[in-house]
């Protein structure tokens, strides 16, 4: 969730000086843009596969475990952290190059680490559970007791309410589970932000120079709907069946800080696709300083451009902060290390799971996708409104594989069609670029095709095996239950879900 905070009561004065603070770094920003002060100015940075991945607790009934904190003790492994919501923890994967088969020694990695962490975590009968939104969490999980004991998680919520003034609202409607069913609403309010806690994904790292930054924005801003279409995983929340990637809503609502009359009056939501192709980074650094209030507006002595004047690169700690705070879908991330500034691109689209090798394959398609268009001879955002590019994003998690997209050239298309004809090919040829070997591009790109060709996501397994449970008599409460078991099964044979048996 980002740097801890402190500070646990603000004045007028302190969200003045902060957002004097924002200001000044964002100019700072802009500065080392122009001198070329960024350590991967004028060349391509060495590629690396850096992730995040959320992960839901569970106990042996496959009710929500409220334990992350004993989870992570007997894990005992830093990788680990904490997250939001007492059933929520995180595996923070360092970067590792991204050529050769290194993503596949990455996979085999991953997989020893969850194993291990899995089986300290059963010693204490809880368990490890890689879903976008876990199926068996229901509304009570919601409450404020639940929020994980780091202050900030108190700190945010506390400043998401203050600023909202209300209880925060969830209004999904989602759709039928089976062909002569109907839509299901969820339509509940709650005073925590916990529900955004309901939303594990995976999140992706991808280091570039600054003056290639917009375009590798732009190309993931583009993909973004047939990202969730392709890998949804998040169908059911409080026993509703909603979108197949229902982050993507219910992250929405459960972090807006604005009351109706505020989103009646045009003001952006916190959690943000954007509004526009951008040139160069500092659009978006610029927009978070025009259009966002502080939410934590903690502030240190160092003037940015101070720094700047003597030969120091700034950390830009106020930037960052506020920056954690806007949750865009493809978010900027300025960073410094051992002294040198660098830039990345954080893709915030996807679920955890429901594999690994599921997770990696995702990866790669992405960043297949975003490398092969970024060379392209004309960028496809050039042949795109940004308009149909967010509204893709809202269909794909909605409609899964049965969406109808719209692609430049092509016109309106279903996402496994689109993937089979035209983006497997342009993936390849940017993991070749990249420098993936053969065998790893073949790997991972083939999970996807079969995704395609079986028209099975993790979401599709899970409404098709809940809807035959509920066919068969049972209740839904029974019938996810029993489904999440299988699913967990599954999880840990660790084959891809496309080749998932009911």
């Amino acid at each position: 969730m980002g740097t801890d905070v402190t500070s646990q009561q603000f004045t007028g004065a302190d969200r003045v000086r902060f957002r004097q603070q924002v200001s000044r770094g964002t100019e700072a920003i802009a500065r080392m843009l122009s001198d070329g002060l960024f350590t991967d100015h004028g060349r391509k940075p060495e590629p690396l596969l850096g992730m995040e991945v959320e992960l839901n607790l569970v106990d042996d009934a496959m009710n929500p475990a409220m334990a992350n904190a004993e989870v992570l003790d007997a894990i005992a492994d830093p990788d680990y952290q904490t997250e939001l919501g007492q059933f929520n923890i995180e595996i923070n994967v360092a970067p590792r190059p991204f050529v050769s088969d290194d993503t596949i020694s990455l996979e085999q990695a991953l997989r020893t680490s969850l194993n291990r962490a899995e089986e300290r975590a059963a010693a204490t009968a809880n368990h490890l559970v890689m879903t976008g939104m876990l199926p068996t969490l229901n509304t009570e999980h919601f409450a404020h007791q639940w929020i994980s004991a780091n202050p900030r998680y108190d700190l945010l919520n506390q400043q998401i309410f203050e600023a909202r003034g209300e209880d925060i609202e969830l209004d999904i409607t989602g759709l039928p589970l089976t062909e002569h069913g109907y839509g299901e609403r969820l339509h509940t309010s709650t005073d925590s932000i916990l529900a955004e806690a309901a939303c594990t994904s995976l999140q992706l790292h991808l280091r570039v120079a600054p003056e290639e930054f917009a375009a590798h924005w732009n190309a993931a801003q583009a993909v973004a709907g047939i990202q969730v279409a392709l890998a949804g995983n998040s169908p059911f929340l409080a026993g509703t069946a909603l979108w197949h990637e229902s982050r993507i809503p219910v992250f929405e609502q459960a972090t807006d800080t604005r009351p109706l009359e505020l989103k009646n009056q045009g003001v952006r939501p916190r959690v943000w696709f954007g509004e526009r192709w951008i040139n160069t980074i500092f659009d978006l650094f610029e927009e978070n300083t025009r259009y966002f209030p502080a939410l934590l507006p903690v502030t240190s002595d160092v003037d940015p451009l101070e720094e700047l004047d003597d030969d120091r690169i700034p950390t830009l700690d106020e930037l960052r902060l506020h920056n954690g705070t806007v949750y865009r879908w493809n978010r900027p991330v300025y960073e410094v290390v051992d002294g040198q500034a660098h830039l990345r691109v954080e893709n915030r689209v996807l679920p955890a799971g429901p594999t690994v090798v599921d997770i990696l394959a995702n990866a790669a398609f992405y960043y297949g996708v975003v490398r092969g268009l970024v060379e392209a001879d004309r960028p496809l955002w050039s042949q795109m409104s940004f308009n149909a590019a967010a509204e893709n994003l809202q269909v794909g998690a909605r409609m899964g594989m049965d969406a109808q997209l719209y692609w430049p050239t092509v016109g309106w298309v279903r996402p496994d069609e689109l993937t089979l004809r035209r983006l497997l090919p342009l993936a390849d040829e940017g993991l070749r670029s990249f420098g993936l070997s053969s065998k790893a591009r073949s790997r991972y790109l083939s999970v996807i095709e079969g995704r395609c060709l079986n028209r099975q996501t993790g979401s599709v397994w899970q409404r098709t095996a809940v809807a035959a449970r509920e066919a068969a008599g049972e209740s839904r409460t029974r019938a996810l239950h029993g489904m999440l078991r299988d699913y967990v099964t599954h999880m840990h044979e660790g084959e891809p879900v496309h080749i998932w048996e009911h």
